[in-house]
């Protein structure tokens, strides 16, 4: 089965987010890269939308994925749907992030 993957508003918020802090260090392109590949990480969650760490204790349902040892994806799976709810750069706290 093939889920639909969706950003939340808050999760694209962040992507952008992203790219401007690392273009403001590193270059536009390595920002561009970076987030190409979260985005693509994202993405993938459409054929195994159960992978990562189940976080309940968080908010009921919520799951977690590590990226690169620098990003954390937050996200959720709802029927076919995959929710991106955050992506968290740098060690952010989750649980003030939710």
């Amino acid at each position: 089965m093939t889920y639909e993957v969706r950003f939340r508003p808050r999760a694209e918020e962040d992507l952008f987010r992203i790219y401007r802090y690392i273009a403001e260090r590193a270059g536009a392109e390595t920002a561009a890269g970076y987030v190409d590949r979260i985005t693509a990480a994202c993405l993938a969650l459409d054929h195994a939308p159960l992978r990562g760490t189940r976080r309940d204790d968080l908010r009921p349902g919520i799951r977690t994925m590590g990226f690169e040892h620098r990003a954390t994806i937050v996200f959720q799976v709802t029927g076919r749907n995959v929710e991106v709810v955050r992506v968290l750069y740098g060690g952010r706290d989750l649980e003030r992030a939710l």
